[in-house]
């Protein structure tokens, strides 16, 4: 299943999810640790963009791939790697937390996005 996600930088820098049905702490929402930097890659110097994200394969997704799952006590969550981006290297390693868990029920061996 496809879900449109929309992410926000706030007036400090700070990327959040847009995620209504969350209910833990807002905190928990932010984007840190490589996730930031994947959304500036992407947004193009924009403070807001909408992406369509999946645990399953669609055109014309690029994907982040599972490096590994984090250690509990630092903060649990999911580590992933962004090889390429539109055909560019970018080798960038992203931590994302539980809300990744919360979206999908797992941590999936990838995760597909492409801007909607």
């Amino acid at each position: 299943m496809i879900r449109n996600l929309r992410f926000y930088k706030t007036d400090k820098a700070e990327w959040f999810v847009d995620l209504p049905e969350w209910d833990g702490d807002t905190e928990d929402l932010q984007m840190i640790q490589g996730a930031d930097e994947w959304l500036d890659l992407l947004c193009n110097g924009a403070d807001e963009i909408k992406l369509d994200i999946s645990n399953e394969p669609f055109e014309p997704a690029s994907f982040l791939t599972l490096i590994r799952l984090g250690e509990e006590n630092l903060g649990g969550g999911a580590n992933y790697f962004l090889e390429t981006y539109q055909n560019k290297k970018v080798d960038l390693k992203i931590w994302l937390c539980e809300v990744a868990h919360f979206t999908f029920g797992e941590y999936p061996q990838r995760i597909y996005f492409a801007k909607a």
